[in-house]
């Protein structure tokens, strides 16, 4: 919306590989590239899990889904699962291990959910939480921020400032007079 873009993108969320087709008669899509930088391009790294935000959110990546969770590759040919990545975007592999570790050891379960639980989040309820989070973003994606939210859900003492004050970087230049009393001002200090 920032740039005057009409492309909507995937309405729904399905773990099926999305991209956007240009219309001919509108603008063409924003082009973008993944530069993935240092981190290691292993099938099923979040890097994907963004990339496949990106391209639900309407943007054109060029890209292939062997490297999405639920890929596996059988004689030289790549497979996709749409119900594995499904899976992985509202949050499953985390409901599956939120559920073997209150099975396991409910003393370390207690201490790593500790948030989720004093939201009274379980493991059956993040799939909600997940589709609630996409439907605001789709609602309004440009949502500001509250003056006094500092970000991972902490929050300021009071709102952040407008205005700063300008910078500095040289030093004012003295006129004549303010030089002749800086050399008045330590020949007094020598002489005492």
């Amino acid at each position: 919306q920032k740039l005057g873009l009409d492309y909507e993108g995937c309405d729904e969320v399905d773990g099926e590989d999305f991209n956007v087709e240009a219309d001919p008669e509108g603008k063409a899509p924003f082009k973008a590239l993944l530069d993935v930088g240092l981190r290691r391009t292993t099938t099923g790294a979040r890097l994907f899990g963004a990339l496949k935000g990106c391209c639900d959110g309407g943007l054109d990546i060029p890209h292939n889904d062997r490297r999405f969770p639920g890929s596996e590759c059988v004689a030289g040919d790549y497979t996709t699962d749409p119900e594995t990545h499904k899976k992985y975007i509202f949050g499953g592999h985390v409901q599956e291990y939120m559920e073997a570790l209150q099975e396991d050891d409910d003393e370390k379960y207690q201490k790593q959910f500790a948030q989720y639980i004093a939201l009274g989040l379980g493991p059956d309820d993040l799939e909600g939480v997940y589709t609630e989070a996409h439907a605001a973003i789709r609602k309004d994606p440009f949502l500001k921020r509250d003056p006094l939210d500092l970000g991972l859900f902490k929050k300021r003492d009071e709102p952040k400032p407008t205005e700063f004050p300008a910078k500095q970087w040289q030093q004012q230049k003295l006129s004549k007079n303010q030089r002749a009393g800086r050399v008045r001002q330590k020949l007094q200090n020598v002489l005492k």
